[in-house]
């Protein structure tokens, strides 16, 4: 039975099981994170459920980032701090299975590890556990499941409760236990992009929440349906028309991870819009393009990424992370897509409308049949013809951060410190960074992360 494997796997997962490149990922993993997270608590949603929290008060278990930092149960840590880290948008990706592994498992990780006083090591195995579990499930119902549901949110609960699940030592049993709670809890629906709403973020906080109490209750002997991924009524066939059960297994325990085939974003925006904006950015540099003398855009893409990104009129900044052509024409316009290219005043900007205007989408038969045949390759291709009639096309297979392009650690310590030091003291942004790369030698993480 599938759930039962997978409780198994997570229940016996240690840190020595681990390669090297594995716990280097997982570190990766965690310092993009905390990145994203603390940047991520001065956007409006994070403020808002940062807010809320604080006025719970509770026992003080596990850190809240931001700017003003305060203690709480790990249950509203993991809750405000998974918000804070989906805000911008900039928090990492798993391509296959179309889930935001870290802002989901990393702030329920690392709440249930200072709460129980965990040490680095099992911090990282703990993370690769819920990597491993959520990008599996996400894999059984990609991409059918996407249209309808956010498996951030849904799938994502899953690996939230596997982390959680193995930090608190649950046996194979009580996982499963806590796997069958996990999905009970699981939701997140994409209606929110219609106007650009903050749900995004709540799916994530409540992913991440969810988890640790799925898995908390198992602990206490509460029971829940260990078939719940392939059962019947089950997850698998509840969000998705045609299911694929056997992903949830694959390889499983073979000695990969699916951790080590995550990807990082360098761009804070949807990694639908990934490919195109690194296409256009290349078009940049090419002999004798003007983006000012452009006349039309087309970006020809797979229907996922049509379906969810094909946006021509965001009503505000954070919808404009979710619009091919929006983003296409910010990064033909200022060269980069940041977080400030979301600021609310670059929508006003006049030539960043006109080359919005200028971009139409189209879903291409060929690249589309390609993502289904390999759902870990999101292919675009950008045709720009200008003024005069003269045509340059740029096709991206794997964007800047997909681990065929990755995003060395150094870098990600660089977007850690541009990201972090807008919230934090330089001396702050120094020492979590040192605490994330020495994770290995830290024997209790309670009080290591604060901000």
């Amino acid at each position: 039975m599938p759930t039962r494997a997978l409780a198994a796997f997570t229940a016996g997962l240690k840190y020595e099981h681990l390669a090297p490149a594995t716990r280097l990922m997982a570190r990766q993993c965690i310092l993009d994170w905390l990145a994203c997270c603390i940047r991520g608590s001065a956007e409006p949603p994070g403020q808002i459920i940062r807010r809320l929290v604080a006025a719970q008060g509770g026992r003080e278990e596990a850190t809240v980032f931001g700017a003003a930092p305060f203690r709480t149960t790990a249950l509203q840590a993991a809750l405000a701090n998974g918000a804070s880290s989906h805000a911008l948008d900039m928090d990492d990706l798993h391509n296959a299975s179309i889930i935001h592994l870290g802002t989901v498992v990393v702030p329920a990780a690392l709440a249930v590890a200072e709460q129980t006083g965990a040490s680095g090591p099992d911090l990282i195995t703990a993370v690769v556990a819920g990597y491993e579990v959520g990008a599996r499930v996400g894999e059984a119902v990609n991409p059918e499941s996407y249209f309808y549901w956010h498996t951030t949110g849904t799938a994502g609960t899953f690996g939230a409760a596997a982390a959680a699940a193995s930090l608190l030592g649950l046996d194979a049993g009580r996982t499963a236990h806590c796997f069958g709670s996990a999905g009970s809890q699981a939701a997140g629906l994409w209606e929110f992009l219609r106007e650009g709403a903050m749900s995004k973020t709540l799916h994530a906080g409540k992913a991440a929440l969810n988890g640790i109490l799925a898995a908390v209750l198992a602990r206490e002997g509460f029971t829940g349906a260990t078939a719940i991924l392939e059962g019947e009524k089950g997850f698998c066939r509840a969000v998705s028309p045609s299911p694929r059960p056997e992903k949830l297994t694959a390889g499983l325990g073979g000695g990969t991870y699916k951790i080590n085939e995550n990807s990082f974003k360098p761009y804070a925006a949807c990694k639908h819009c990934h490919p195109a904006i690194n296409a256009a950015q290349l078009l940049l540099r090419a002999p004798g393009f003007d983006a000012g003398r452009l006349r039309s855009i087309v970006v020809r893409t797979n229907s996922v990424a049509a379906n969810l990104v094909d946006n021509p009129a965001p009503q505000n900044a954070y919808g404009s992370k979710f619009s091919l052509q929006y983003c296409v024409a910010a990064a033909l316009r200022f060269g980069r897509v940041g977080v400030e290219e979301f600021a609310a005043d670059r929508a006003g900007d006049g030539e960043l409308r006109r080359l919005m205007g200028s971009v139409a989408v189209e879903v291409d038969p060929e690249l589309d049949e390609q993502y289904k045949r390999n759902p870990e390759k999101w292919s675009t291709l950008v045709i720009v013809t200008m003024a005069d009639g003269e045509r340059f096309q740029q096709y991206v297979g794997y964007p800047k951060g997909d681990p065929q392009n990755p995003v060395a650690y150094a870098e990600t310590e660089e977007k850690f410190r541009a990201l972090a030091g807008v919230v934090c003291a330089p001396e702050t942004v120094d020492a979590l960074r040192t605490a994330a790369s020495g994770l290995e030698g830290i024997a209790n993480v309670a009080g290591v992360f604060h901000c």
